[in-house]
């Protein structure tokens, strides 16, 4: 997989019922309209510019071929298979949807089964707690048919993700107003997406900008399950206490209750983040944790939240393990990229 190019600019509006790329200023988008989200359709992948029609690439030759990805290993998302997509020249995106056969689908069941048993125990918020249920309204679950990242809700049209996160739309939604992972609530609201965009310069490879705007197809309802969290008026400090949240990765504990899971930890300084992890953090990353380790986010929370004093400082982006000593979470620094952010929603809004 290819550093993100810069795409040629498509021109026009895709009809009701088509998928279209397209490069934006400095984003690029993803758009849907006249479809209703359904879960367990097509296969994720990465957009990078060019054209989608009916589900398919296409290219001006026409060209279109099938591959396959694997989810950066640093990254913290829920995934553990390759997801598959077409590849319009250089870019990737979401492939045609195919009818599954009972077979297919067992298959399938059988292999999530799998991974349940296998998953290792450490694969969720690690040390942490139960949130108190709600207290993390902001809180979002991106889910395929099983969650497999975080997210923020910043406003009633808004979520903010982890790039690293991407999913073809037409095959996920946001579920806003989650507690148990496994039970329903009544408190729920299931969110179809119609546009995605993520910083031009995000970097996989290292997983610089590692951030995505993801536009709700309508607007949330807000209450006391669901409500936004304040964008950063200031960068962090050292030393602030933030809070981060996330179901972990769904896999580990599958037969136990899943709830919310909280971790208290303190932002820590430029000086700390720069000796565990040499001449890979950028000035878009800040780390926060223990040095000592033994509490730490984990597989399943990217693109979750970082809250500190009532803000959201971080998205939970990568790390060296999990919780191990000398090495703690890295986190998409928000505060560096508010202009980026302010450009998209004043906009695309």
């Amino acid at each position: 997989m290819a550093m993100l190019p810069q795409p040629d600019t498509l021109q026009g509006s895709p009809p009701d019922g088509q998928l279209r790329g397209r490069e934006m200023g400095a984003t690029v988008a993803v758009t849907s309209t006249g479809r209703n989200k359904q879960m367990l359709n097509g296969w994720g992948g990465g957009l990078r510019g060019e054209e989608v029609v009916n589900g398919e690439c296409r290219t001006s030759g026409g060209h279109m071929s099938q591959a396959s990805r694997m989810e950066d290993a640093r990254g913290r998302g829920g995934s553990r298979y390759k997801s598959r997509g077409c590849h319009c020249a250089h870019v990737q995106t979401g492939c045609r949807k195919t009818q599954l056969s009972l077979s297919m689908i067992a298959l399938i069941i059988l292999a999530l089964l799998g991974a349940a048993v296998a998953a290792p125990m450490e694969d969720k918020i690690v040390g942490g707690y139960a949130c108190e249920p709600h207290s993390q309204a902001h809180q979002v679950s991106l889910n395929l048919g099983y969650h497999f990242c975080g997210g923020s809700l910043i406003n009633d049209r808004w979520i903010i993700s982890a790039a690293h996160c991407w999913q073809n739309p037409f095959s996920q939604i946001a579920i806003l107003g989650e507690n148990h992972i496994w039970q329903y609530d009544g408190t729920e609201q299931y969110m179809p997406v119609d546009a995605i965009y993520w910083h031009q310069s995000y970097d996989y490879r290292t997983l610089d900008y590692d951030i995505m705007l993801m536009r709700l197809a309508h607007p949330a309802t807000l209450n006391q399950y669901v409500k936004p969290v304040a964008l950063p008026a200031a960068c962090p400090m050292a030393g602030d206490m933030c809070v981060v949240s996330g179901w972990g990765n769904i896999y580990s504990d599958m037969f136990n209750p899943f709830y919310l899971q909280c971790l208290d930890l303190p932002i820590l300084s430029q000086k700390d983040c720069d000796n565990s992890y040499p001449g890979m953090i950028t000035d878009r990353m800040v780390c926060a944790g223990f040095l000592e380790g033994g509490k730490d986010s984990c597989q399943g929370d990217s693109g979750g939240p970082l809250v500190c004093n009532g803000e959201l400082q971080g998205i939970v982006s990568w790390g060296q393990g999990c919780a191990q000593p000398n090495y703690p979470g890295v986190y998409t620094k928000v505060c560096s990229l508010m202009p980026w952010i302010t450009d998209i929603l004043a906009n695309y809004s």
